[in-house]
């Protein structure tokens, strides 16, 4: 059996004490919990604080590293486009900067593993360089992936 792992980075633009990133930082622990109570929901990055916002990520700090496993790309983006997730999302220009490079991939991983950052930024960076492909592609290379193309064309 497969499932999913996804990788989303951004640079954020600006800290936890900075009043306007409280829009996100507020409502992080909430994004996470119900991230967890998802149906198909397997796993996420995170430290003792519960979020993974003081993991860094490899040659950049100051990009927020979200990294997690999903049972399918349907459970993913139910996720990311029916619940209070996306309403955040929709505010990602107030609290990322823009990407000049690809920041989001998925692959799919054995049942069971726990992916790492190493080979998070190793499936980002064949994306990167080599374009989407079975071991590293995003939402149009998921043909499951409905509620993508409505939110995006809509």
């Amino acid at each position: 059996m497969r499932h999913l792992a996804q990788l989303n980075i951004g640079k954020l633009l600006g800290g936890k004490d900075d009043p306007a990133m409280a829009g996100f930082f507020d409502n992080l622990d909430r994004i996470n919990a119900a991230a967890e109570r998802m149906p198909g929901f397997v796993w996420r990055l995170k430290d003792e604080s519960g979020n993974a916002t003081n993991i860094p990520w490899v040659g950049d700090p100051g990009m927020a590293v979200n990294l997690s496993v999903w049972e399918s790309v349907e459970a993913l983006e139910k996720f990311v486009w029916q619940t209070a997730h996306t309403k955040i999302y929709a505010r990602k220009a107030e609290f990322f900067e823009k990407p000049t490079a690809p920041h989001f991939v998925m692959w799919w991983i054995e049942a069971g593993h726990i992916p790492t950052l190493a080979e998070a930024k190793a499936r980002l960076d064949q994306l990167t360089e080599h374009g989407p492909s079975e071991e590293a592609f995003g939402w149009a290379e998921a043909p499951a992936a409905k509620l993508w193309q409505e939110k995006r064309c809509a």
